[in-house]
């Protein structure tokens, strides 16, 4: 999926490109390589714990073209027109006006600018998170979603919302496909430590007692076991991914 994004973007060098709800910066990294020389990467987050994450990987890989902002994609501190393309993975979904923030996408790109993004399907066609979603609610320990279109994971889980907010932010030339993707670990001890590790609800089982820590995994295991199989446990999911013109 990551791929798809990157592909989709068209990158070159010289390019000025900004990342959106960067989080640890994995995706937009992969962009910084393909801009030099003379292009610049600015990733963003509104959490300046990942972007402490995104600085150590961009050390790692010893890129000098990557600068690090705390940014609210709803209200996008930069000049009108002069982004080249801008990256966001799993962000707009979770955002409390997705639509302010694509407009504000738009106004920071070029003429000819490109988006590309990725939001989650449905929850049936994502069991790695609807089952533990679903399980958690039942434990108190996440919450609903006010509504099927609050955000979230599945905010976008209608691909026509997601077109619809793209040409009322007024993107043209907008492309809609599917990626799909397997959650897998050998055991689904591994499974469930890792899911935890990306799942907001992580900080509130590991601080639950003993008991309803182990009944909570218990539980998901029960519901995922028509997905283990003598190899583990492998669990599918889908995203809409989409790139647009300004």
């Amino acid at each position: 999926m990551t791929r798809w994004l990157i592909d989709a973007l068209e990158l070159q060098p010289g390019e000025d490109v900004l990342e959106l709800a960067a989080g640890p910066g994995d995706t937009g990294l992969l962009a910084a390589e393909l801009i030099r020389p003379g292009g610049r990467l600015i990733t963003s987050d509104q959490s300046e714990a990942m972007l402490e994450l995104a600085r150590a990987r961009a050390a790692e890989l010893a890129l000098d073209n990557v600068e690090f902002r705390v940014i609210n994609a709803e209200s996008i501190a930069l000049p009108v027109a002069s982004i080249d393309a801008v990256l966001c993975r799993w962000g707009y979904m979770l955002m409390v006006d997705p639509l302010a923030a694509m407009v504000e996408t738009r106004r920071v790109l070029k003429s000819g600018g490109r988006l590309a993004l990725a939001v989650w399907g449905s929850p049936s066609g994502n069991p790695w998170l609807a089952v533990p979603n679903r399980v958690l609610q039942e434990f108190g320990l996440a919450e609903a979603p006010a509504s099927p279109e609050a955000p979230g994971a599945f905010a976008f889980a209608n691909p026509d919302r997601l077109r619809t907010f793209l040409d009322e932010a007024g993107f043209v030339d907008v492309e809609i496909d599917e990626v799909d993707l397997v959650r897998a670990a050998p055991t689904f001890a591994e499974w469930w430590d890792a899911h935890l590790d990306v799942s907001p609800a992580g900080p509130a089982v590991r601080a639950a007692s003993r008991d309803v820590s182990r009944a909570v995994a218990a539980a998901v295991e029960a519901a995922l076991a028509p997905y283990t199989s003598g190899d583990g446990l492998a669990v599918p999911g889908t995203n809409h991914v989409a790139r647009a013109s300004a």
